[in-house]
C-alpha cells in the first residue's frame, strides 16, 4: 500500500516485471498530492513499448472528475481500467 504518488512511484517500480494482479488507486492522496504522478508513469511506459503488467486497475474516488481523468488517460494506453464504486 502506497499512501503518496511517491511511494506509489516507487512501489510500480520496484514490482515493474512482476504481473499485478489488480492495482487500486485513488485520485486525492491528501493535501496537494495527487495520483497522478503514478498515472503518468504508467503512460510512459506504455508510450514506451513496456507498459506495467496489471490485471485490472480500479479507480476509487470522491472526487467524480479527478477519477474519470485517471481512467481516460490510462484507458488510452490499453489499460484495463474500470471506476469502482461504492
Amino acid at each position: 500500500m502506497a499512501r503518496t504518488s511517491r511511494e506509489g512511484i516507487q512501489l510500480l517500480e520496484e514490482h515493474r516485471d512482476s504481473f499485478i494482479d489488480e492495482l487500486w488507486l485513488d485520485h486525492d492522496l491528501g493535501g496537494e498530492d495527487t495520483i497522478m504522478p503514478v498515472v503518468t508513469l504508467m503512460e510512459e511506459a506504455a508510450f514506451n513499448g513496456r507498459p506495467f503488467q496489471i490485471g485490472a486497475v480500479f479507480v476509487h474516488s470522491a472526487n467524480p472528475i479527478g477519477a474519470e481523468t485517471v481512467v481516460r488517460s490510462l484507458a488510452r494506453w490499453s489499460y484495463r481500467v474500470r471506476r469502482a464504486t461504492a
